[in-house]
């Protein structure tokens, strides 16, 4: 494995990294079509942001960019138990969202707070088998064990930089081939992340990326 590959930062909100990166970048709708061809990009409807008078647009949107091979992931999307959206709504508009996917075979990279539950009922009930990546993955160990009995990736970000976090916790617990790492909303390098994975993993940060990009190209349909 060559030291100058490139980190997969797989889930963030920064356009240029400044670094020897390559990014998925979770796009706003509004900025969807001005984004460079080449740069890999997510697109969803986050539980944050729900406005039900835009969800119609927003999904005819997503499906767009899926046929036209614009997005490499369709997300962030899911639950969260701390927004002012209802949960119910949430979950039926992630479903409409999660049935996208299945149809058209694009992982999905998932936002959950507080909803694991039903985020495992939801996937067990339509039967998803396109892969699911739950991002910022920062949660009990018991989480992890749940979640690996249904085939999910985990994507960890700045929560490895803290010794103490639950992420740390869990990594070992995690299968490498289930494995992305992140830089999400933060002004951090991803380097920085690999750098404390591959402390916490006792690999080489270039095994990592190593086992990071196959990992990629076999989730990933789509350049």
């Amino acid at each position: 494995m060559r030291e100058d590959v490139s980190f997969l930062d797989f889930h963030t909100h920064q356009l240029n990294s400044g670094e020897n990166s390559e990014s998925i970048y979770n796009a706003r709708f509004s900025e969807f079509d001005t984004l460079p061809e080449t740069q890999r990009i997510s697109l969803g409807i986050h539980p944050w942001y729900i406005e039900e008078n835009e969800v119609e647009e927003q999904l005819q949107g997503i499906e767009r960019a899926i046929q036209t091979r614009r997005i490499t992931t369709l997300g962030e999307c899911g639950l969260d138990r701390l927004t002012k959206a209802p949960l119910s709504l949430q979950e039926s508009i992630f479903e409409r969202q999660l049935m996208l996917a299945q149809q058209h075979q694009i992982p999905v990279t998932i936002h959950c707070v507080r909803a694991f539950p039903e985020l495992i009922q939801l996937v067990k009930r339509l039967k998803i088998n396109t892969p699911l990546i739950v991002h910022g993955f920062n949660n009990k160990p018991e989480i992890v064990q749940q979640l690996q009995k249904y085939d999910f990736y985990f994507s960890l970000g700045k929560a490895l930089l803290q010794d103490d976090s639950n992420a740390v916790k869990c990594l070992k617990m995690i299968s490498l081939d289930r494995l992305f790492l992140e830089t999400d909303d933060q002004e951090i390098s991803i380097s920085s992340i690999f750098a404390a994975a591959s402390k916490h993993l006792n690999i080489p940060v270039s095994t990592l990326k190593d086992q990071i990009w196959r990992n990629f190209h076999r989730m990933v349909p789509i350049p």
